[in-house]
């Protein structure tokens, strides 16, 4: 799958020679807040758990995966979109509905990057045929709430996930 530029954005597979863009993204505490308490990643954890945790559920025909998301004017890697199975690491993945996610770097926050590279990604999926999206987060995250707001997700339900590496309660937003 192929997903074209939007007005400021292009996008791009994530593979495991993105590591260094990956660690990069996690050494800020405050990207990390809602996702572990604001602990960095460490390039061992990128590699051994991460990358592979993603490859798990990769299909680049499908889209599913991580798309890092570039200012094309700069070419400055800001963030990246994940796409994948609702639920993909628990005992009831829902393959028809397709969760969205997002993570950005700090200095890039409030310029509706992540809304634009969301919705680009959405709008692509969903040309492909898939017509239900979800979308999780800590109930404090208010900018992620926000992004999923923008998307047209309304709230769904609380949810306690858990998988392997996972466990927390959150929303759920859906489309």
């Amino acid at each position: 799958m192929h997903i074209g530029n939007s007005a400021r954005l292009s996008y791009h597979y994530v593979t495991e020679k993105d590591v260094e863009f990956l660690w990069e993204l996690d050494q800020d505490e405050a990207v990390m807040r809602y996702i572990n308490g604001g602990k960095p990643s460490s390039r061992e954890d990128i590699r051994h758990i991460f990358i592979p945790r993603v490859q798990a559920f990769s299909n680049p025909a499908l889209g599913w995966g991580l798309w890092r998301v570039e200012v094309t004017e700069s070419r400055d890697s800001i963030g990246w979109i994940l796409v994948r199975p609702f639920g993909f690491f628990t005992h009831s993945p829902e393959t028809d509905n397709i969760e969205l996610g997002w993570r950005f770097k700090r200095s890039s926050w409030g310029q509706g990057f992540a809304t634009e590279a969301a919705k680009t990604v959405k709008d692509s999926l969903y040309l492909t045929g898939i017509d239900k999206f979800s979308a999780i987060a800590n109930p404090a995250n208010k900018a992620s709430i926000k992004v999923m707001k923008n998307l047209g997700m309304t709230f769904s339900h609380e949810l306690e996930y858990k998988d392997n590496l996972f466990h927390e309660n959150v929303v759920v937003y859906a489309t």
